[in-house]
C-alpha cells in the first residue's frame, strides 16, 4: 500500500461545489480513472480519500491537498494524466507526491483577495481603509466554533496583512492561521472588512495561493 499526495486546483464554477460533492466527484474520478485505491475494511469499504484543509464553499485554491492510498505501483505522471482526463472542469491535478507532512502540522495559509469596484478611486479608497482597520489591531466578528458562536478579535489571527488598488480593484494579501488549532475562513475576514469600511464590491474573489507549518515552511 503506498500513500499519495495529490494536488489539485480549484477555480471557476468549481469553487461552489461543496466538500461533500467534492467527496463524490474525486471518488467517481478514481475509480473512472482506474486508479488501483486501498479501500478501507468493514462493513462497509469505500475508497480512501483524505481532503487535509478542505476549503470553504466559494474559495479558489492553487495547491491544495488530497491523500490517497494505492495498492499496486503506478507513477506520479500516471495518476495525474489518468485523472485529468476524467475530473470536469474547475478541477485540475496539478502535482502528483509522496505524502511527506501530516495534516496537524498545517498552521497558515496566504490568500489573495481581490475586490472590484466601479472606479479606480473606490478600490483605492477601500485598500486604505482596510488598511488602516488592520492596523488598529482590533477587528471583532462572531465566530462558529466547536462550543458555539463567539465574538473574537480576528486580528489576532492575521499574521500579515497588505492591499493595494490595482485599477478598480483592491487586491489583498494576506496569510491566516489555519489549521486544527486556530483557523480563520478568509471569507469572513472580508466579510468583516467590508462591514467596518462600510464598502461592499461588486465582485469577490479569494484564492488560497500556498500552505504552511511553523516557520513560514512549505507544507509538503
Amino acid at each position: 500500500m503506498n500513500s499519495v499526495r495529490l494536488w489539485y486546483k480549484k477555480s471557476g464554477l468549481a469553487v461552489y461545489t461543496s466538500h461533500l460533492d467534492m467527496n463524490r466527484c474525486f471518488t467517481r474520478a478514481v475509480r473512472r480513472a482506474g486508479i488501483p485505491l486501498w479501500y478501507t475494511e468493514g462493513f462497509n469499504p469505500h475508497p480512501y480519500l483524505t481532503f487535509l484543509l478542505p476549503l470553504p464553499l466559494g474559495t479558489a485554491g492553487e495547491r491544495e491537498p488530497l491523500d490517497i492510498r494505492t495498492v499496486e505501483d503506478i507513477s506520479a505522471d500516471e495518476i495525474k494524466k489518468r485523472l485529468n482526463a476524467v475530473l470536469p472542469e474547475g478541477l485540475e491535478i496539478v502535482d502528483v507526491t509522496e505524502a511527506r507532512d501530516k495534516a496537524n502540522e498545517i498552521v497558515s495559509a496566504a490568500y489573495e483577495i481581490t475586490a472590484c469596484f466601479e472606479s479606480g478611486e473606490e478600490a483605492e479608497k477601500f485598500a486604505g481603509a482596510v488598511t488602516g482597520i488592520i492596523g488598529t489591531g482590533a477587528l471583532e466578528a462572531e465566530k462558529r466554533s466547536k462550543r458555539g458562536i463567539k465574538t473574537v478579535n480576528l486580528c489576532e489571527f492575521i499574521l500579515s496583512f497588505k492591499a493595494k488598488a490595482d485599477g478598480n480593484a483592491a487586491v489583498i494579501h494576506t496569510a491566516l492561521l489555519t489549521g486544527t488549532q486556530q483557523n480563520l475562513n478568509a471569507g469572513l475576514l472580508e466579510e468583516t472588512l467590508e462591514k467596518a469600511a462600510e464598502m461592499s464590491p461588486e465582485t469577490l474573489t479569494i484564492v488560497r495561493k500556498e500552505i504552511y507549518k511553523e516557520n513560514n515552511e512549505l507544507f509538503a
